[in-house]
This record gives C-alpha cells, structure tokens and sequence, in this order.
C-alpha cells in the first residue's frame, strides 16, 4: 500500500533528508521533523519558502508529482511588496518573460492574509511606507525560483511563501513543522 505524507515545512528547513552542503552543518532537514522509513520528498520547496510537501514511497507518484511535464497545479499563498494593479496581475495571467523564457500563464487572485496564519521565525521585513499584499497563484511548471522572480517581474517582490496545495492536496490545517497520513 503505498504511503502519502503531507508535511507543513517551515521557514529556513531544506526539503531533504540530508545537508549534504558544509561538513558540521547546523541547517535543519526533513529528518528534524520525519522519522518515517522509506518515504522520499515529491518535489522540492526552497530554504526560504514554507508550507506543503508530499512525501511518498511510491517511486512512479513521486515522479508524477514532482516532474513538470505531468503539470500538476501548485498555489501558493504569497506575500508581496506593494500593492498589484490590474496590469501586475494580467502578466502573471498571461505569462511573465524570466531569463529562462515565458512562464506558462498563471492563476492569480488578491487575497485576505490566510486565516490562522502562524508566525514566521525570523519575522519579514516591514516597511512603513510601502503596503503588502497577498495573491494566490497556481502555476503549473516548476522552474527554479518561479514564483519568486514572476512576481519580482512584475515589480512586486515576494516577502513570503507558502505553498498551499499541491494538486488535490491541501495544507488545510497542518502547523508549521508537523505532518499528517493523506
């Protein structure tokens, strides 16, 4: 039978068993929070973004999961500087030019701040004289950094991250650092 686990990652953890990086490193892993044999991460969620990771081990979903070319839907809830005007939001509908090339178009919508949202440790920079905003954008391929440098694109760089639900999948109300069977 195989076995699906849905993890909240928090804020500064890499999305691996393993720091494979410095030698007496300090950086927090998967391992810190999932002491489950034989179950692998579907996908990758960087250092600095937070929110849901699948972990199976089922080698064939797994790829599913995490290969691009099956284009599962990924939201995320995103925070960013400033406050998008239509025309912000319509090139992230369409489709943002990045170094790499045009991104696939997106979904994007203004949200509220998600509800009973827990704190992120170290906290974002604020800024007085410039608002935030949260969007929700699904995209459908998963170049490095995508989110990140699309909403940058659009003049309205990511503050934070939280992946929210990886196809039918949904952080629904995992805390930070905890894990739950799908």
């Amino acid at each position: 039978m195989t076995r699906v686990i849905l993890f909240n990652k928090p804020f500064d953890v890499l999305s691996q068993f393993t720091d494979k990086g410095l030698e007496g490193s300090t950086r927090r892993t998967l391992s810190d929070f999932i002491d489950v044999p034989k179950v692998y991460p579907a996908g990758r969620l960087d250092r600095d973004s937070e929110g849901l990771m699948v972990l199976t081990d089922d080698g064939k979903l797994q790829a599913r999961i995490a290969d691009p070319r099956h284009k599962m839907a990924k939201t995320y809830w995103v925070q960013i500087e400033g406050a998008p005007d239509d025309a912000a939001l319509e090139a992230l509908r369409k489709g943002v030019k990045l170094k790499d090339g045009l991104t696939k178009p997106a979904k994007v919508q203004v949200i509220d701040e998600p509800v009973k949202l827990w704190p992120r440790t170290p906290p974002i920079r604020v800024r007085k004289s410039i608002p935030d905003t949260w969007i929700s954008l699904t995209i459908r391929e998963g170049r490095n950094r995508q989110v990140r440098r699309m909403t940058a694109a659009v003049g309205h760089p990511t503050l934070r991250l939280i992946r929210a639900q990886i196809g039918d999948w949904r952080l629904g109300g995992l805390e930070s650092g905890t894990w739950r069977d799908a």
